[in-house]
């Protein structure tokens, strides 16, 4: 693979792959077409390559393009810039999200309104996440990548500006209804991860993409942890300056979102001039009108690994969600009075957690472990939270700030995992549609964890709360556990990049006369 406007190739590996001259119309896989087995009388597997060389091969066979010449494969430069922009508007998304929260006891004062009610400025992004995901997929799959980033990047301008018409103690309903339209913007952004990650980059970054892709989002609750308590001190008794410091904190944000829109419209496009790998190049020939997104959503609710991830998935992500919301209230029901600490302690999670990211990135690209690495990260997670959870009233918050940072690296080091063992064990299906079941998935879980967990809380013990939390993902490591690991896409990629391709005569019921490709796979 080589850069646009590059001449060398890169780790070695060729950027084209003959084809043979004639080629048979092939069976198309899974979302495509119903069923991935070859077609009866088709080409078989060499014999002595055992059952799943065999299957191996007669899916990657399926895979082929159907014309003949060239597939070849490069890097586009301008894939940087898209992932870049990309990260910053999912900051700022993620950041509109945890502001609320994380000052839930200041905006209570200023609306005059309940904890319940200031939950709900965090929960309205899970409320509206479930019923608009399919739309949002189909939205994607159907008009494209730049349509639907510029959707997201443009309603989160949109309600950040209408935040700022809600500084006043008796708007409440506007400054929910500001935040409804972030939280729609948040649907056409959740998704995206793992299909710029895809579309735009090469097998040995993809995972590594993704990361950073999610990256962006977590460093955007990073910053909401740490910005919203040094920007808005609590003033109970001047609610004058209250407002004014809450409108420096809108108005600052309506202006990057705003300028990050016009970036989107600058930098995105639909896809590369070259696809980036060879898993892409299948995904390219096969024609639209094979496509079905009915079809792949059933092909993905019969898919039994994908089932146990989107549980095991929602369960983690949701207690993370539930977690972050809540925090503010678990820490200064210990420490009266730190509401500074609290964000600090956020972000020290959050940060962790982007260093967990990368690293669980990396590891995935170096090593293609799915299952044993999020697994493991699972069992971590579940050690960290309930060393969190009987730490918490210690009364040394430097110790809060350890086991913060130890559940952060795990449980949100945990999320671009999610992305792509789904990608791998769903491929050829559309990386927007698992992402969006997925994240629906965690949406409805942080919903249900974020209101019981609130209540423990409130009506008990932070204690209560988390433990709570602890059982659930105790589930969710035998959920993960019993998944099967089938690693699709990297097989095509691995297939093809190895592939012995030569063009042999085979009988057919058909054309007796005809061709086709019988292929040797290393896998």
């Amino acid at each position: 693979m080589v850069e646009d406007g590059g001449e060398e190739e890169a780790e070695g590996e060729s950027g084209e792959m003959p084809a043979a001259a004639a080629v048979p119309p092939l069976q198309r896989c899974n979302g495509f077409l119903p069923g991935k087995e070859a077609e009866d009388g088709g080409p078989t597997a060499p014999a002595g390559g055992g059952e799943r060389a065999a299957a191996a091969a007669a899916e990657a066979e399926a895979m082929l393009p159907a014309s003949g010449g060239r597939v070849e494969t490069r890097l586009s430069r301008r894939r940087l810039a898209v992932l870049a922009v990309f990260s910053c508007y999912s900051l700022v998304n993620a950041f509109q999200w945890i502001q609320y929260s994380i000052l839930s006891n200041v905006f209570a004062g200023f609306y005059s309104v309940s904890f319940t009610q200031i939950d709900w400025l965090s929960m309205v992004y899970m409320v509206a996440y479930v019923p608009l995901i399919l739309p949002a997929t189909w939205l994607l799959d159907a008009r494209g990548l730049r349509l639907t980033a510029l959707l997201g990047a443009g309603l989160n301008g949109l309600g950040a500006w209408l935040k700022c018409a809600s500084l006043a103690p008796d708007r409440y309903p506007l400054t929910l209804a500001a935040q409804a339209v972030c939280a729609v913007a948040q649907v056409f952004i959740l998704g995206l991860p793992s299909r710029i990650a895809s579309v735009w980059f090469g097998p040995t970054e993809v995972s590594t993409a993704c990361a950073v892709a999610v990256l962006g989002n977590q460093l955007g609750t990073a910053i909401g942890f740490l910005l919203p308590p040094v920007l808005v001190p609590n003033t109970p008794n001047d609610i004058d300056l209250m407002a004014h410091n809450i409108s420096i904190m809108f108005y600052g944000t309506a202006m990057v979102s705003t300028l990050l829109f016009f970036l989107t419209g600058v930098v995105f496009e639909e896809k590369p001039k070259y696809p980036p790998s060879h898993s892409q190049a299948v995904l390219q020939t096969m024609p639209p009108e094979d496509y079905s997104y009915k079809q792949s959503i059933i092909n993905l609710f019969k898919n039994i690994p994908f089932v146990l991830l989107l549980i095991s998935y929602g369960i983690m992500t949701g207690a993370f969600y539930s977690v972050s919301t809540l925090l503010n209230q678990m820490i200064v029901t210990h420490y009266e009075g730190e509401e500074v600490n609290a964000g600090r302690i956020g972000l020290t999670l959050v940060v962790a957690g982007m260093v967990g990211s990368i690293i669980c990135g990396l590891w995935l690209d170096y090593t293609k472990t799915y299952k044993q690495t999020t697994l493991i990260v699972y069992i971590l997670s579940f050690i960290g939270l309930l060393v969190f959870t009987f730490t918490l009233d210690l009364g040394y918050l430097i110790i809060v700030f350890v086991t913060g940072g130890v559940l952060g690296f795990f449980m949100t080091g945990y999320l671009p995992l999610g992305f792509e063992f789904a990608v791998e064990i769903t491929y050829p299906e559309s990386e927007g549609t698992s992402s969006g079941l997925l994240n629906a998935s965690a949406q409805i879980f942080g919903i249900v964890f974020t209101l019981v967990q609130g209540k423990l809380t409130t009506d008990y013990s932070p204690r209560a709360g988390n433990l709570f939390l602890c059982a659930w993902i105790f589930v969710g490591i035998i959920l993960t556990a019993l998944i099967k690991s089938d690693l699709r896409r990297h097989n095509v990629n691995s297939g093809i990049m190895n592939l012995d391709v030569k063009a042999v005569p085979v009988d057919s019921p058909v054309e007796p006369e005809s061709t086709t490709l019988k292929i040797q796979s290393a896998l």
